[in-house]
């Protein structure tokens, strides 16, 4: 009786010690992330900061009518669209490429990871270099007898942010997927070779199902990438770039700059709903996916 009581004494002490390291951080996270975030619904419901009037949906019907938001929005989910299943499926590739052990294996992910050590301003300088209208590419064009195009100025500049993007993010989304392969059974591939499975059927029934987790998570991971891509595209085209540039971080810069609070709490509450809803999709995916290899 007594040993049950100084069990659950030193548990109870353990606990508190516990809480009291965590102090900290629920502290400084409660201070900087989350009473921010329920200022930033409450001025959301009210025509302004001053007054704290409520309008309750008001300001979410004038966000959503707004036509820079709608343009920012299109061409973000455009951009994600394309971006985000790029971003697995070639690195997913590139890794069981380098898994099934090709030569040079080693010099091949330090090509791939090298992009990560590059600063973000020198990258828009080598893109700048590239794509300007009196660039390296357009020279190269017009030495094969074509026309010059002013790429961040065009239809085409959608493609140059796709590229840059992908140079950026796929040898880390390849280690990802070089560290799951890695962890998949052995014994599992190695019955499977015996029982005369070749590489394609050995990929789509063993490998496919463990990598899912792995997947879910490059994908969340590049989606949350493709939102902060604004970085790139301000420094290569500023504040109003051509128009299927211009990016949600784009409206919430330049809202931010006229200091529009409930046009930019509305319109960040409904990127946050939009996030949530993708995010949650690809979890309870994955959780499906997952319960099915368990089994």
């Amino acid at each position: 009786m007594n040993s049950s009581k100084s069990v659950s004494a030193a548990l109870r002490k353990e606990r508190r010690q516990t809480l009291l390291f965590l102090l900290p951080s629920l502290g400084g996270m409660l201070l900087f992330f989350v009473l921010p975030f329920f200022v930033v619904i409450f001025y959301s419901f009210v025509d302004n900061p001053i007054n704290c009037e409520f309008v309750f949906f008001d300001n979410y019907a004038n966000t959503l009518r707004n036509s820079a938001f709608q343009l920012a929005l299109r061409n973000t989910a455009l951009f994600s669209a394309i971006v985000v299943p790029l971003a697995a499926v070639i690195p997913l590739c590139l890794s069981i490429v380098l898994d099934a052990g090709v030569p040079f294996r080693s010099q091949y992910r330090t090509i791939f990871l090298s992009p990560l050590m590059v600063p973000v301003a020198s990258v828009v300088l080598i893109w700048q270099v590239l794509f300007h209208l009196n660039g390296a590419l357009n020279d190269l064009l017009q030495a094969l007898g074509a026309a010059p195009i002013d790429w961040l100025k065009s239809d085409y500049s959608p493609i140059v942010v796709v590229v840059l993007f992908l140079w950026k993010n796929i040898g880390y989304n390849m280690i990802l997927f070089m560290a799951a392969l890695s962890n998949i059974p052995k014994d599992l591939l190695e019955t499977a070779t015996m029982e005369g499975a070749g590489p394609f059927a050995k990929f789509f029934r063993i490998k496919l199902p463990f990598l899912s987790s792995s997947i879910v998570f490059v994908a969340i991971l590049s989606l949350i990438n493709s939102f902060k891509v604004f970085r790139e595209v301000y420094l290569l085209t500023g504040d109003y770039p051509y128009d299927s540039l211009y990016l949600l971080q784009h409206f919430m810069n330049n809202t931010f700059q006229s200091l529009d609070y409930q046009k930019l709490s509305s319109a960040a509450i409904v990127i946050c709903l939009i996030m949530a809803l993708i995010i949650g999709a690809l979890l309870f995916a994955d959780d499906r996916i997952g319960g099915s290899v368990e089994e």
